[in-house]
């Protein structure tokens, strides 16, 4: 494949991202913006560059911008001499995406809980079905924490 080709599977590939981005809820242009940032060769693209690459507005970039700062998902820097910002990927830890996955998990659990505790009939055939569902919760979460313990004591 040449770099004309890569590049333009590179940019379907940030559409198709940033489509699933924003059916999880993420900002459409704050989806395309991080899947940018992810998918291209190039690491940095200051402000002008990805209003260009992704052809948006200034107003829409900038939204997009803040959303993913205050998401830690993006950060930019800055050089001497150079008034742009430079942004770039929020470089976390590995598990930083697993915990986001834990923390909603947890949250699921919790409602559901909630909910049980509100139900009259605590036997009743909803209430059965959300407790198999919140043991499934508390499989997955114990699965993960044992994965994260298994990653970083082989990585050692």
């Amino acid at each position: 494949m040449n770099k004309e080709e890569r590049r333009e599977k590179q940019l379907q590939m940030v559409e198709t991202i940033g489509l699933k981005m924003e059916k999880e809820g993420m900002q459409p242009v704050a989806g395309r913006i991080l899947a940018l940032l992810m998918v291209m060769d190039k690491e940095e693209y200051t402000f002008d560059q990805i209003v260009e690459e992704l052809g948006i507005s200034k107003s829409a970039a900038s939204t997009g911008l803040k959303t993913l700062q205050m998401g830690e998902k993006v950060d930019y820097k800055t050089y001497p001499g150079d008034r742009k910002r430079y942004f770039h990927l929020r470089r976390q830890e590995p598990f930083a995406l697993v915990n986001d996955i834990i923390n909603e998990l947890k949250d699921h659990r919790s409602n559901l809980k909630d909910i049980i505790s509100l139900k009259e009939d605590p036997s009743s055939p909803n209430c059965v079905f959300l407790n198999n569902v919140m043991d499934v919760i508390d499989f997955f979460l114990e699965s993960l924490n044992l994965t994260k313990l298994q990653y970083y004591r082989e990585e050692k």
